[in-house]
């Protein structure tokens, strides 16, 4: 099977004000590529370039320079659009119609033999807990129904691609999991999964990759599970009965200190936190706590969103 998404050096910059002589670089090079059956997860602060990468991607806005493809072929190929599912991050279907018309609809735009339009319509619905809506018009949607019925028609057609731009905002708990479930079952069928929010523990359960986006440009890339245990395990060790001047004297590298009420919340990396432990005690310390630290994706976020304010690359205005 072809590479669903090859994005190379693939840069956006757009002309704002009156007289268009302003230009913000949204897209600074960005180089991507999704393999087939992955769950690939796209995490950014707002105005990181997230959904204009995904607008090129689907033919919605055209690149600056640089290039997208779709199964190896442009964006701006009608037979290699067929092959995917869109839900963009305000999805806005016409309101009129009721939600089993408007997955119908989609059905017999993506191709879906009649005869199984009817069934494939009702499979999905109920699939995302929409089936007793079904016949409610869309103006009567709440905006979590709205984002569920859009994701029934993006994969009414069963698509080999799906493309999700901030798909369980405006969800509720239970909602957020039908939409979760929902993308594991279609992973499993075998599609691959373009996933972009900004709820970070969705993509750390769902997605087999990851990228971080910062001002346009990848500042991270790879395997949840890699990116993760590549950082340095932290040792959180909590402290009373010294201040923190004297727990600084003791000369251990603290990556922080925090003081709560009499209490000293001290990270270090554990070689660091054995060594002070015995200090503590030799100084009539108590230690009330000693436990290892998770480095969570969202830790790494946010790592990668300080390191990336030393710089003013993408995202700027020119």
């Amino acid at each position: 099977m072809a590479t669903p998404i090859e994005l190379h050096a693939l840069s956006k910059t757009y002309r704002l004000g009156f007289l268009m002589n302003r230009q913000v670089r949204a897209l600074d090079g960005l180089d991507m590529v999704i393999q087939p059956g992955q769950v690939y997860g796209l995490l950014g602060p707002n105005g990181a370039g997230k959904s204009t990468a995904i607008k090129i991607v689907m033919n919605l806005v055209q690149a600056t320079s640089g290039t997208a493809q779709l199964f190896g072929k442009p964006p701006t190929n009608t037979e290699v659009r067929r092959l995917v599912g869109f839900v963009p991050e305000n999805p806005a279907p016409y309101e009129y119609l009721t939600g089993r018309e408007f997955v119908q609809l989609a059905a017999d735009l993506g191709g879906v033999p009649v005869s199984e339009v009817h069934d494939r319509t009702m499979e999905v619905l109920e699939s995302l807990g929409m089936g007793r809506a079904a016949d409610l018009q869309i103006r009567r949607y709440s905006k979590g129904m709205i984002q569920r019925v859009a994701l029934a028609q993006a994969v009414v057609h069963r698509p080999q691609l799906l493309i999700l731009d901030e798909p369980t905002s405006g969800l509720d708990p239970v909602g957020r999991r039908l939409v979760r479930d929902f993308i594991f079952a279609e992973r499993n069928r075998g599609t691959t999964v373009l996933f972009c929010t900004h709820i970070i523990p969705d993509v750390e359960t769902l997605c087999d990759r990851v990228a971080v986006l910062v001002n346009g440009r990848r500042v991270r890339e790879g395997k949840v599970a890699e990116l993760l245990t590549a950082s340095i395990p932290q040792v959180e060790v909590v402290v009373e009965g010294l201040s923190e001047e004297r727990l600084r004297s003791f000369g251990r590298t603290l990556d922080e200190v925090q003081t709560l009420e009499a209490r000293l919340v001290v990270r270090c990396r554990g070689s660091e936190a054995q060594l002070l432990v015995g200090q503590v005690l030799q100084a009539d310390g108590r230690i009330l706590s000693l436990q290892p630290v998770r480095f969570t994706l969202e830790d790494l976020f946010l790592q990668a969103l300080s390191e990336a304010k030393h710089g003013t690359v993408g995202g700027e205005i020119l």
